[in-house]
């Protein structure tokens, strides 16, 4: 048995997804100098589907790919297994910086993308794709105000909501949660296996002719005409380098304050049974979230193990990047008791595997992409825990950009935008720890039965940007 969070195997260190779905040896490292089209530092999601996107436009262009530990080794292969047509700023904050009739269109754009993904998982012979939806639950009274003004914000900016308000008894059916008061369903999620799908995407790659190097870690970027990225045994030079890096981008130089490094931590259950799942009514692959203001998430894995996954781990000064806060014993304590409050019909289940990883999120919350071909340098990044599907977005858009086309996806509102940068410490630090031991309080107040949050105050004003 597998249970304390010490006792999780090193070789599932990187998470179980990625242990599940990497047999054999890691990728030779790049040794001496090469030459291509595009270097792409960072082997996840962003950069493979860059990668995926560009050989399928253009299959004679040279593509590069440079990893510093195993493609999928950050938020792409340690993920709670959310492929959903949304971001992390809401409609109303989008619409504030660009527009109604723009949320429309990137809604579309994402909905598109979840059955482009589908698509690619089919094609190439990928397991774990299941679209079954999503379901949002007020769990207790409190939680209800939060769940109705999910859904009227898409209606005060004029647009129809992806989401049906459904009663508690409906969402019973769907799933069995304890203190279940209400839901909302949209059937346009779905739920993948990360490690399979970053597997299948960097396969798909070196079969159309791309190269990945992996244990290659890029020590420096020369911007200009021509740039090149750096490691320690070799050099890349390119016509345009993508950093592809997301919450990794704060350790290169001039990039610092561009993106907050933000923990998200998983829990994962053994293996249940018919009968297990069916005391709590989950028949699909739902990708399942609560209300609470510091974020939860559940999943059903396909080998029917639930994924429970949260944000807990605190902010450190400076956005250090701590492999430590991996493993934050009272969070994934905290993880392992939601679980059981959750489904007090499942409280013997045994959990088997710990793990977390790191996400990053821009200042205005909103994903970005883009390409400067005077500094010789292209950019995405920001998916603040929303990136499955949006990877592939942006990636298909640098993809684009790259190659001169001009296409629906690079006349959205991500493409080109710039967010502001993070206030400098020890101002941040300040404000991002207040913010998070102010949610926490907030969420433990509406737990125990009190008034729910009034979105007035200053760590929500914040919160919600």
């Amino acid at each position: 048995m597998i249970n304390a969070v010490t006792d999780v195997p090193p070789q599932l260190a990187p998470g179980f997804w990625i242990a599940d779905s990497h047999p054999g040896a890691p990728r030779p490292p790049l040794l001496g100098s090469r030459r291509a089209d595009v270097a792409v530092v960072g082997g996840g999601f962003t950069g493979l589907w860059t990668a995926y996107h560009l050989l399928r436009i253009e299959p004679s262009t040279k593509v590069v790919v440079l990893e510093s530990q195993r493609v999928g080794f950050g938020a792409s292969g340690r993920n709670g297994s959310w492929c959903v047509p949304e971001l992390n700023a809401g409609p109303a904050l989008l619409a504030k910086r660009f527009g109604a009739s723009r949320v429309a269109e990137l809604h579309s754009a994402m909905r598109a993308t979840v059955d482009e993904i589908g698509r690619f998982c089919s094609e190439q012979g990928v397991g774990g794709f299941e679209k079954a939806g999503v379901l949002l639950v007020a769990r207790g009274s409190g939680q209800l105000p939060a769940l109705e003004d999910t859904q009227l914000e898409w209606e005060r900016v004029g647009l129809s909501s992806p989401y049906q308000r459904i009663s508690a008894a409906e969402a019973e059916g769907k799933l069995a949660v304890h203190q279940l008061e209400g839901a909302l369903y949209s059937p346009e999620g779905a739920s993948v296996h990360p490690g399979k799908l970053v597997k299948g995407l960097a396969t798909a790659v070196e079969r159309m002719g791309g190269e990945i190097y992996e244990g290659s870690t890029v020590t420096g970027i020369k911007e200009g005409r021509p740039p090149s990225a750096r490691t320690e045994l070799g050099e890349v030079t390119a016509d345009l380098v993508v950093l592809a890096l997301e919450a990794y981008l704060t350790g290169f130089p001039g990039w610092h304050r561009a993106i907050l490094p933000v923990y998200s931590l998983i829990e994962l259950t053994e293996p249940l049974t018919e009968a297990q799942l069916a005391s709590v009514n989950w028949r699909s692959r739902m990708c399942v979230s609560s209300m609470r203001l510091t974020v939860d998430y559940l999943a059903l894995t396909p080998d029917r193990r639930i994924l429970v996954g949260g944000r807990g781990a605190p902010y450190r000064y400076g956005s250090t990047l701590s492999p430590d806060l991996e493993r934050h014993r009272a969070t994934h304590e905290g993880l392992r008791a939601m679980f059981r409050e959750w489904f007090p019909a499942l409280a013997g289940v045994r959990f088997t595997h710990s793990w977390g990883g790191v996400l990053g999120m821009p200042r205005d919350w909103i994903p970005q992409a883009r390409l400067d071909r005077g500094r010789g340098l292209g950019v995405a990044y920001g998916y603040t825990g929303h990136g499955v599907a949006t990877t592939h977005l942006l990636g298909r858009a640098m993809a684009e950009m790259i190659t001169g086309q001009d296409s629906e996806r690079t006349q959205l509102p991500l493409v080109g935008h710039e967010s502001p940068l993070w206030e400098p410490e020890p101002l941040r630090w300040m404000a991002v720890r207040y913010v998070q031991r102010q949610l926490s309080g907030l969420d433990s107040r509406v737990a125990r039965g009190g008034r729910p949050p009034s979105g007035r105050t200053i760590a929500e004003r914040l919160a919600a940007h």
